[in-house]
């Protein structure tokens, strides 16, 4: 079992990789790292020591001032290299560089000198490093202003707010669950590379990106359409989308009741994708699900009997309750990363409807385990 502490554990990236470990226990164990480390040696020397693998991931993307992203960058590397050596700790260190390197900006230079002071260090002490050289990162929970374009569009246009484009240029992306792939492939390796240039998974010009990210406003967060989906970035970036909404005050949502003489007519679902429908009966006081997804769109719909619904994101302890009845049909949908369950808090069996965008397969089930 490989020890693995990531630096800016609870950053961007730095929280999937640290959740995407999570999943594989009997290969990984997870040393906890919190940012106050870098600012005592006692507890940086503690936290290198203990580490098999150290992905450092900390880092200053963006600041007023761009000697400041410099400076606390490289102080960063700095500081990291004297604890190693202290410790005379040779663990992998895998580095999180950008294509920025090669322009003409601060943030870029800090990024490859401090590349460049890991390969120093490797190779002093016959440590083992890989310097990782990644493009532009998209997924959910990025931090708007701040980690990406796609963070900034999907939090503006979630919020009710018009984004604008600066530059129409081209954008090279990877998706967050990709970049983590290609992390963990270079964990496994064990080998020490100077330099690894992550592909990225797409391309598209700013404004495609945000055509994309308005019509899953207009038809998904506004009407509750599931839109169409035509490759897996369309799929990712929809997910992204998601998780920018204020699932608090959007869910549930009530369905539109068509009610005449012979009863009523429910629309549960309209789909510019395919994936499996399937509904389920749960007697009083059972509680169903207690997993979470990291790809799948899920819906639930409660059309007969009182159910609490229940989601809590993975990494954190605040539990969101959502209250259905069938007297009013209505739907809460899932999250990726988010853990949920269905309860029944009724007198009566309960008769809930699921719909999910791709068929249930044993071998690849996205579907992991962990109590609300």
């Amino acid at each position: 079992m490989l020890k693995v502490g990531i630096t800016g554990q609870a950053g961007f990236v730095g929280t999937h990789l640290y959740n995407t470990l999570g999943l594989f226990p009997e290969e990984f164990e997870r040393v906890d790292f919190q940012k106050e480390f870098f600012e005592e040696d006692e507890l940086l020397n503690g936290f290198v020591s203990q580490c098999d693998v150290i992905v450092h991931l900390a880092a200053m993307n963006r600041h007023n001032d761009s000697q400041v992203i410099y400076d606390t960058n490289l102080g960063l590397v700095k500081k990291l290299i004297s604890a190693l050596s202290a410790t005379t700790s040779k663990p992998h260190v895998l580095f999180s560089s950008s294509t920025q390197e090669e322009r003409d900006n601060l943030y870029g230079k800090s990024k490859k000198e401090g590349r460049e002071l890991m390969v120093g260090w490797a190779n002093k002490t016959g440590g083992k490093f890989t310097g990782m050289i990644i493009p532009n990162v998209f997924g959910p929970f990025g931090q708007p202003n701040y980690n990406s374009v796609v963070a900034t569009f999907c939090h503006k246009l979630s919020h009710n707010e018009t984004p604008k484009i600066e530059v129409d240029g081209d954008v090279k992306l990877i998706y967050v669950n990709e970049l983590i792939a290609e992390i963990l492939k270079e964990i496994r390796s064990g080998i020490g590379k100077d330099e690894v240039l992550v592909t990225h998974t797409s391309e598209s010009k700013v404004s495609v990106l945000l055509s994309l990210l308005e019509n899953y406003k207009n038809q998904y967060q506004d009407k509750g359409e599931i839109p169409s989906i035509n490759n897996t970035f369309e799929l990712n970036l929809f997910n992204t989308f998601r998780c920018y909404m204020d699932i608090v005050t959007h869910f549930p949502v009530k369905f539109i009741q068509h009610i005449d003489p012979r009863g009523s007519f429910v629309e549960v679902i309209r789909l510019g994708v395919g994936g499996q429908v399937s509904f389920s009966t749960t007697v009083p006081g059972i509680t169903r699900g207690n997993h979470y997804h990291t790809r799948k769109i899920e819906r639930f719909a409660v059309i007969k009997g009182k159910a609490l619904i229940q989601l809590r994101r993975i990494g954190t302890d605040e539990v969101l309750d959502f209250y259905l009845d069938g007297a009013e049909p209505a739907y809460v949908d899932m999250p990726i990363w988010y853990t949920h369950n269905i309860k029944n808090i009724g007198d009566e069996v309960l008769y809930t409807n699921f719909w999910i965008n791709e068929p249930y397969n044993v071998y690849d089930a996205d579907t992991y385990f962990e109590e609300v």
